[in-house]
């Protein structure tokens, strides 16, 4: 059977499994850039039975996808949470499932992958993010489901390599317009981020579904129905919830109101130092983690890749700088 084969047949067992608990929706990429939540945006409160078991004060669940744009927008603010308060904050990431595959409700201007390719330009721009809408023109996504299952089972190899696994591969989708649907390309960004390629394989297969549904499962028990979502709980249970693309002050406000002593720590914020923490930086996110104003943060990186010191992915809606 070729890996191919497989994956069809994986993601068709997927959605047998949880296609009797699934209703008729509106169409899942449509992301609202008002309040930045791709999929539904829920007013309902999540009945909450999770608790804080990890050993740091506030445990963050990340609702989220790996094709999903507004995920893709708050990556900035997100790094920089974790270069502020990481030593208090422990963070989940859990995979929504934005599109099991075309048979949604059509609406909302976007019937088909066609469509999403406009509905992406529009988003790049308005998350000063590159995302080069012409993938779904060039070479569209079916699922979003096989992507999410190989999170899951690179989680398997540890968190770290789990969450550069999943960067690499909305590089990957946003800016090199790759189908990361295909085993092929999964396997590069596996391999790029250090997996042991056997034991993801393995894992991809036998265990990592499983771990997907629960998933699914605990996102449909907190009532979440878009994305990005965070459910923030602290050890005395009390929780805050974001929905959508926000700024960098209310997740800090979340976190600071759920653990008072939290201090924010000062680091480095030179363009060596941040390479060294994350080897790849778009233009808005150094000027987040700089504190630079966003166009001499740009400049700054144009200037060191014509002097041949950065290099750099280029795209019609913004670049992607690397050493």
């Amino acid at each position: 059977m070729t890996k191919t084969r497989l994956l069809i047949l994986l993601t068709m067992a997927i959605l047998f499994a949880i296609g009797s608990k699934m209703e008729a929706k509106q169409n899942p990429l449509v992301c609202d850039l008002e309040t930045g939540v791709c999929g539904t945006d829920s007013t309902e409160q999540e009945n909450n039975t999770a608790t804080n078991s990890t050993e740091k004060p506030v445990r963050i669940i990340y609702f989220t996808d790996p094709i999903c744009s507004s995920c893709w927008g708050i990556e900035p603010q997100l790094r920089k949470l974790k270069l502020e308060y990481g030593e208090y904050i422990d963070i989940e990431y859990r995979m929504g499932g934005l599109l099991p595959d075309w048979s949604f409700r059509r609406g909302d201007g976007i019937n088909s992958p066609r469509d999403v390719a406009k509905h992406w330009d529009e988003a790049s721009i308005h998350y000063d993010m590159p995302i080069d809408g012409d993938v779904w023109l060039e070479n569209p996504l079916a699922s979003s489901y096989p992507p999410s299952v190989a999170y899951k089972a690179a989680e398997m190899q540890g968190k770290d390599k789990a969450v550069k696994f999943m960067r690499i591969m909305r590089e990957m989708l946003f800016l090199e317009k790759k189908n990361i649907t295909m085993w092929s390309v999964m396997t590069a960004a596996a391999n790029e981020s250090g997996l042991d390629i056997e034991q993801f394989d393995h894992d991809y297969e036998y265990h990592a579904q499983k771990l997907f549904l629960e998933d699914l499962a605990m996102k449909d028990k907190l009532k979440v129905t878009g994305f990005p979502t965070m459910l923030m709980i602290n050890k005395d249970g009390e929780e805050k919830v974001i929905r959508g693309s926000k700024p960098y002050v209310v997740y800090e406000g979340a976190v600071v109101g759920l653990y008072e002593t939290a201090q924010k720590n000062e680091y480095a914020k030179d363009l060596n130092s941040l390479l060294d923490i994350y080897p790849t930086l778009t233009a808005k996110e150094y000027s987040v983690l700089s504190g630079k104003e966003r166009n001499t943060a740009e400049q700054e990186l144009k200037d060191l890749v014509n002097s041949g010191e950065l290099n750099q992915t280029k795209t019609k809606n913004g670049n992607l700088y690397y050493r």
